[in-house]
């Protein structure tokens, strides 16, 4: 006896031999074709998107399947009611549900086949870019599904009416209803609680959620539990056909009914109870950017107390919120199943609970932020929430709306994008931040996980200037106080380097470098006051307070400890270069590049300080230096800049040959930093040119055109050589702040070169390397002609070859003003000489002339580190707007890269780690020509012809051998007869 799944497969192949008697399925597959590549290329405008996804492929499909799958439905059932043919197949030993199941799956097939057809277009995407194929094979998987219910519901429809048109329309009528549930348009109009339900039941919600590359049980069994309840209802039509009359047979068709209802009932209901169960899910994502890192759950290991993640989101909130706030949810629902008991998680609405949303206000400090809203009938603005706290113990950190999302203007600003920024990076990193304070009790020593070793080099009393013997006994009482507190966490020295001959203080100048301070510019009096704290290997330098009080001193040997302190809050500080003031009567406004953006990505993670380096002095309490597009500094500031590696601290410049001027028009010019001889005495090199790159990123060109002899200039979204489009190839990988960043955009740079000679103790890493097809120029003219030079805008390069553009050095460093004159004393001594009058103790220009103690230090402990990016620019708003184009969304590689750059110069891989997996915004396409792009499109509609006539020929081929059979078997019929 036949088995339902045989009778079925018979059926299938039938019905899908059926689909191409006629050239009816070509032209649906055609059309369906020519409609895909059209919205990929045109309505999506894929080359100038410069993404390498199939974002555009997908965001049509679903609308696409209702028409195609109503259209390949509405005759399986309609035709078979009008031609008579079903009461035959209804009166066949073949049951109901292998005949509907052998209609369904030929239906499949050929969506399959339609579908299959389109693989030339992520082949050709992989080669005009880093395509990530966890959201492609997640793309397709979700169309297969989506399409599974949709053919489920068309084949219902087509069962219960006998005409064609009729079963097309409602067919697309209720695919449609239930793509539109989850749409943005309509869950806008609900609230939270109301969206979020109705994107639950919406087909393309779900639809999109599969095709982010997360392969989820809810997501793939709503899709299933659709195809369930229209089968069954759908066998259910056609076993009434069968039914007879008759009171027995009566009580038969109520059970029928009765177990058709209670099936589709439990697959309804199975969807809620999954929804609130822990999720099978699967990130096929390249880096699996949507599922908690090892470093996260590394982090919640370390947790010895339930930390308590909790949610504040509002019912009534902005509609670009709204959908975000699920998917906020189920990452912190992650971080539960994460911690493994550890974490507790709360998703409240505050306007609900009276209590909680007065405890929010008064303990966290969470206030409802104004959204404007509209409902059907009026616009208004609501007071919501959308914010989350992270409690352990009695610490906590709150995050808001404007700390969780990163708004993108498209359109030319006329549209709005609102995404998650990086959620996991922000509630990991305050996890990190309050179990280090919840581990302290405010405490700095209970935070260190290794013991401190605190050696004061301090000259006797007698040999000290007054200003420092009280504070030399306040260190020793300061000291006393420590031990007390920290016990064997804290081994405090204090030595005479000047005993016994002096072995001390030759070992100081040999080995750290360190110099005595002069007691002032006549006295020839030298002694030592130098704090050195060493842990793990790591050893820093505790400067002198400018004020040199006990105050001062501490904040300064504390702000040190940090640095031996796992997860505290970093200090940054940033020295940008001043902008030149405008002239208000004349309408002009303050000229000069801004870094606000720059300042904005760094604060996301430490605490920023503007630095002026000109009083000779980096910020005391800074743990990074960011030097950005440095412009003529003086000696003072560059003395800053040595002195602050020097103490082993961390220095990033970023620099080159040439600055832009961007002002009317665009134009560069050459500047001197003042850092190119100290870059050089470290063995880096900015050469005196700019790297121009093929592979690169356009922006808006200004472009002057002749139209009837008038010049008209005009902005046109071109290739740009000068913004070199660094990608992830060319990036450093392993110990290097450019680990795991997907690209990032280098605007005007200028190559650097490296003196092997100079670095032979020190770590050297290659961190950014322009493209094989990139050349240097010294030509300040950056805007492009295209009438002069057509091909690129710019004269030809007559070889290419790849510049190195950003590099490190890690290790022990030789002070540039060793054995040289302290400028800062040198100064001091000049504005004394100029006034001979002046009196001991009396302040010249600023300088007190008793009071300069300033020893050079000459060389740097092995935890210094420099990093050297070739570009002044590429950091600050304007060349950020510019790399965006006309997008108006500031491309964050540059910023990216400075947030990781802290990260791993203060040596935290895991927060590090965690940051470069959101990569979204980073696979960008090979530059090309118009022509280029215009050859690979035309591939492809070449490629989708070529595929739909071999599936014509092969149908035909495959037909013409059945008839063949065919004709054979009836031709051998009679002869066997005889």
């Amino acid at each position: 006896m036949p088995t339902i799944a045989s009778v079925a497969g018979r059926i299938a192949r039938k019905e899908f031999a059926g689909f191409f008697t006629s050239l009816t399925a070509l032209i649906f597959i055609g059309v369906f074709l020519a409609v895909n590549l059209f919205t990929f290329f045109w309505a999506e405008k894929f080359f100038a998107r410069n993404i390498a996804d199939l974002r555009p492929l997908f965001s049509w499909m679903p609308i696409l399947l209702i028409f195609f799958v109503a259209a390949i439905t509405m005759r399986l059932w309609s035709e078979e009611r009008r031609s008579g043919t079903l009461e035959f197949l209804m009166t066949s030993p073949a049951p109901p549900v292998a005949i509907a199941l052998g209609k369904f799956a030929a239906c499949r097939a050929l969506v399959g086949l339609a579908l299959a057809l389109t693989i030339p277009l992520p082949i050709t995407v992989s080669f005009l870019g880093p395509l990530d194929w966890g959201p492609v094979l997640g793309g397709y998987l979700a169309t297969l599904c989506l399409a599974a219910a949709y053919i489920a519901i068309g084949l219902f429809v087509s069962a219960r009416t006998d005409s064609q048109i009729v079963s097309l329309i409602l067919t697309t009528l209720i695919c449609g209803f239930f793509f539109i549930l989850g749409s943005e348009t309509l869950t806008g109009l609900f609230g939270s609680k109301g969206g979020e339900l109705l994107r639950l039941v919406g087909a393309g919600s779900r639809f999109q959620s599969i095709t982010r590359g997360v392969i989820d049980l809810r997501d793939l069994y709503y899709y299933l539990s659709i195809f369930g309840v229209f089968i069954v209802l759908n066998i259910l039509s056609l076993e009434r056909l069968r039914w007879s009359a008759g009171s027995s047979a009566k009580k038969a068709h109520n059970r029928a009914l009765a177990l058709t209802g209670l099936v589709a009932a439990n697959l309804i209901a199975a969807n809620f109870w999954l929804q609130n169960a822990p999720g099978v899910r699967a990130d096929l994502t390249d880096g699996r950017i949507y599922s908690i890192s090892r470093a996260t759950r590394d982090v919640l290991r370390q947790l010895e107390e339930p930390l308590l993640l909790r949610g504040y989101f509002s019912a009534e909130t902005h509609a670009l919120l709204a959908p975000l706030a699920p998917r906020l949810q189920d990452l912190i629902r992650e971080y539960e199943i994460a911690g493994a008991g550890r974490v507790r998680v709360e998703i409240i609405d505050p306007i609900e609970e009276p209590e909680l949303e007065e405890e929010a206000g008064r303990r966290f400090g969470i206030r409802p932020a104004p959204f404007q809203t509209a409902s059907r009938y009026q616009a208004s603005v609501t007071n919501a929430y959308f914010d989350v706290v992270v409690q352990y113990g009695d610490e906590f950190e709150t995050l808001s709306f404007r700390d969780l999302i990163e708004v993108k203007q498209t359109g030319g600003g006329a549209d709005i994008e609102v995404e998650l920024r990086n959620p996991e990076y922000d509630i990991t990193r305050a996890i990190k931040k309050i179990l280090t304070s919840y581990r302290s009790g405010g405490d700095i020593w209970a935070g260190l996980s290794e013991p401190v070793t605190l050696r004061a080099y301090v000259s006797p009393d007698d040999v000290l200037p007054d200003a420092l013997r009280e504070l030399s006994a306040d260190l020793r009482n300061l000291i006393v106080d420590y031990k007390a507190a920290a016990g064997d966490k804290l081994d405090a020295q204090f030595i005479d380097p000047d005993m016994n001959g002096g072995v001390q203080a030759i070992s100081l100048q040999t080995e750290l470098g360190l110099q005595p301070y002069s007691a002032g510019l006549f006295d020839p009096t030298r002694f030592w006051f130098h704090l050195i704290l060493e842990s793990g290997g790591r050893q820093v330098q505790a400067a002198l307070p400018e004020d040199l009080s006990l105050d001062g001193l501490q904040r300064q040997i504390e702000s040190e400890l940090k640095r031996f302190t796992p997860g505290a809050l970093r200090t940054v500080a940033l020295s940008t270069p001043p902008m030149t003031p405008g002239n208000p009567q004349f309408g002009l406004p303050p000229s000069g590049l801004q870094f606000n953006e720059l300042r904005a990505a760094l604060s996301e993670g430490a605490d920023v300080r503007d630095a002026d380096l000109s009083s000779g002095r980096a910020p005391e309490d800074a743990d990074i230096l960011f030097v950005v597009s440095p412009k003529e500094l003086d000696e003072a500031s560059v003395y800053a800049i040595d002195q602050f590696l020097m103490r082993g601290g961390s220095v990033v410049v970023a620099t080159s040959a040439f600055q832009p001027q961007l002002t009317q028009e665009i134009s560069v010019a050459p500047t001197r930093s003042g850092l190119e001889d100290w870059l050089a005495h470290h063995g880096v090199t900015v050469e005196g040119e700019m790297t121009l790159d093929l592979r690169n990123t356009p922006f808006p060109v200004p472009v002057t055109r002749n139209v009837g002899g008038f010049q008209v200039q005009e902005f046109l979204m071109l290739d740009y050589p000068h913004f070199a489009n660094i990608e992830t190839g060319a990036l450093a990988d392993g110990d290097a702040p450019t680990a795991g960043l997907p690209g990032l955009t280098m605007a005007w740079p200028s190559p650097l070169s490296v003196d092997e000679t100079k670095i032979e103790n020190r770590t050297f890493t290659e961190l950014i390397r322009s493209s094989e097809r990139s050349w240097r120029s010294s030509s300040t003219n950056v805007i492009p002609d295209f009438d002069r030079h057509p091909m690129f805008g710019f004269p030809p390069p007559e070889e290419t070859a790849p510049s190195v553009l950003g590099v490190s050095l890690k290790g022990g460093f030789s002070s540039y003003f060793a054995g040289k004159d302290n400028p800062l004393i040198a100064a001091a001594r000049t504005a004394a000489e100029a006034n001979e009058t002046a009196e001991a103790g009396e302040e010249i220009d600023g300088v007190e002339t008793d009071q300069v103690f300033a020893a050079t230090l000459e060389a740097s402990p092995s935890t210094a580190r420099l990093v050297v990016y070739g570009s002044a620019s590429f950091m600050s708003d304007d060349a950020l707007a510019l790399a965006a184009g006309l997008e108006q969304a500031a491309n964050p590689g540059a910023l990216l890269l400075a947030a990781n750059t802290v990260d791993w110069a203060l040596e935290d891989p895991g927060l590090l780690q965690i940051r470069n997996r959101r990569g979204r915004f980073s696979r960008a396409l090979a530059p090309m020509a118009p022509e280029g792009q215009a050859v690979w499109e035309w591939l492809n509609y070449g490629l989708a012809f070529i595929l739909l006539l071999g599936v014509y020929i092969v149908q035909r081929v495959l037909r013409g051998s059945a008839l063949n059979r065919k004709a054979a078997a009836l031709t051998s019929a009679p002869e066997a007869a005889e």
